[in-house]
């Protein structure tokens, strides 16, 4: 649907009304523009043009308030006229630059800090997935006797994908040998997909072929997941925003994050269509997700296109704040695909 086109003041007043809206949680009415913003227009004027805005779909009038509120459309209008100029301050990109790089090269501590930066950033639900790809190729293992015949295998992905499983041996094995199992099988596989694996001669030792079988069925199963593994961050930041604290249907929104399928769905349907620094705002779950009609969702693509990528973003009340929100969430992004392109390219 073509929104109508609005004149310079409409606009004006259309941008304040959504920002003092995420600010206060309160419906804006004329009196408030006038004493708050010290526009230059009568009282009468403003509530005109506030009721063309919402004739025209852009605001809403709750119950018998006498103040507006924005309409999905509003925020779209609004997200459209920011989205290209909202900056993160220079101070902020340097404390999360230096959080990044004070933390330890490892994929799980980057995740779960990029959750952390991006829930208490926007004081949204974050959700970060670790870097993934269906062309998976084979960066190291490694083999950690835990007790009796029980061994802890670390299988890593190049982009940093990693996965963990416990074996059970047939019979106890020396940390020793399942060392220089490990380092065989390192030196063999370093570099290769899955098909080149299988194509290769049974191995003479018995325990270097189990392994082997068994990293061979771990990347089947990574190339059929949809996503890495998911981190999450924030839950507690949005229940006590007003729209959770009293919409039962708000809360149901929060749900998704405790159902990885669903969780995993989202992900998949919503970064289908967006390119790696591409970056998605869903406003009410645009007639998509019915779980979401009353949240806002800022999503981003990172990572190396064609060999491991992942997807960050945030959850929130439609109310977010889409200026601080939006640069976070593209700037986080970019340290991640920075780290990835590292990792892949350090190989």
């Amino acid at each position: 649907m073509t929104m109508p086109e609005l004149t310079e003041r409409q606009k004006t007043l259309l941008l304040l009304i959504i920002r003092d809206y995420i600010e206060s949680a309160q419906p804006v009415g004329s009196k408030r523009l006038v004493e708050h913003y010290h526009i230059n227009l009568s009282s009468a004027t403003i509530r005109n043009e506030m009721a063309a805005l919402t004739d025209m779909g852009y605001l809403r009038q709750p119950h018998t308030s006498a103040g507006r509120v924005p309409t999905e459309e509003g925020y779209r209008y609004f997200v459209s006229q920011m989205m290209n100029q909202a900056e993160l301050p220079e101070a902020v990109q340097a404390t999360i630059a230096h959080q990044f790089h004070q933390s330890r090269p490892d994929v799980d501590q980057w995740m779960t800090l990029a959750a952390s930066i991006l829930a208490h950033q926007s004081q949204g639900v974050a959700v970060v997935t670790a870097p993934h790809t269906d062309k998976a190729k084979y960066k190291h293992v490694e083999l950690i006797s835990t007790q009796g015949r029980q061994v802890l295998m670390v299988l890593v992905l190049v982009g940093g994908e990693v996965s963990q499983q416990i074996l059970t041996l047939a019979e106890p094995v020396s940390q020793e040998r399942l060392s220089q199992t490990a380092a065989r099988l390192n030196k063999l596989l370093s570099g290769l997909a899955v098909d080149a694996m299988t194509a290769l001669p049974v191995r003479s030792d018995a325990l270097d072929q189990d392994i082997l079988t068994l990293i061979v069925q771990d990347f089947r199963r990574a190339a059929n997941r949809v996503s890495g593994e998911i981190y999450t961050d924030g839950l507690t930041n949005v229940l006590g925003e007003p729209e959770f604290a009293e919409s039962d249907e708000a809360r149901r929104a929060l749900r998704i994050f405790g159902e990885r399928s669903t969780l995993e769905e989202l992900i998949a349907r919503t970064a289908i269509n967006s390119n790696v620094g591409g970056l998605q705002v869903l406003i009410g779950g645009e007639g998509g997700w019915e779980e979401l009609r009353q949240c806002s969702m800022i999503i981003a693509r990172y990572g190396v296109p064609g060999l491991a990528t992942g997807t960050l973003g945030v959850l929130g009340p439609m109310r977010m704040s889409y200026a601080r929100t939006i640069p976070t969430v593209r700037y986080v992004a970019g340290l991640l695909s920075d780290l990835v392109n590292d990792t892949i390219s350090g190989e």
